[in-house]
């Protein structure tokens, strides 16, 4: 009787890093004396890719931009990467690890540089909210 050995699935984390990081807040110092309420707008994309067999780049570009009426406030831009080890996952749960669970272990990452920056910036805290990549996925596939 021959059995299928099954094999052990594989996660690692090789690194994380910031791959680029920008802000720019061109209207400075005059900025700091208007007094409106500024609007913000984010967005988030990844880049997937395969460095050889089984090992993975991914990289989570975070775009935060605020503006007054009139006026660019800041600009923000991070690229959160990291090297990940992923083996022995059948196709789906390939996609689904590389589309999901590895932004998940980035995005706190990126947050917090984030939040450096515009503090940097001498800009009040910036805090955003946590992100369901599930949910993005999802929609996605659809």
């Amino acid at each position: 009787m021959s059995e299928k050995k099954i094999k052990q699935k594989i996660f690692s984390i090789q690194r994380i890093y910031v791959k680029d990081i920008s802000f720019e807040a061109p209207h400075t110092p005059e900025i700091f004396k208007i007094s409106t309420v500024p609007t913000m707008k984010f967005n988030i994309d990844t880049d997937i890719k395969k460095l050889k067999l089984n090992i993975f780049e991914i990289i989570l570009k975070v775009r935060v931009i605020v503006k007054d009426k009139t006026n660019l406030v800041f600009l923000c831009d991070v690229h959160q990467a990291g090297i990940f080890l992923i083996d022995n996952f059948y196709e789906e749960e390939l996609k689904h690890c590389l589309a999901v669970y590895c932004p998940n272990i980035l995005f706190p990452y990126a947050r917090s540089c984030i939040s450096h920056l515009v503090s940097y910036g001498s800009f009040p805290q910036l805090n955003l909210e946590p992100i369901n990549f599930d949910n993005i996925f999802n929609k996605q596939l659809k």
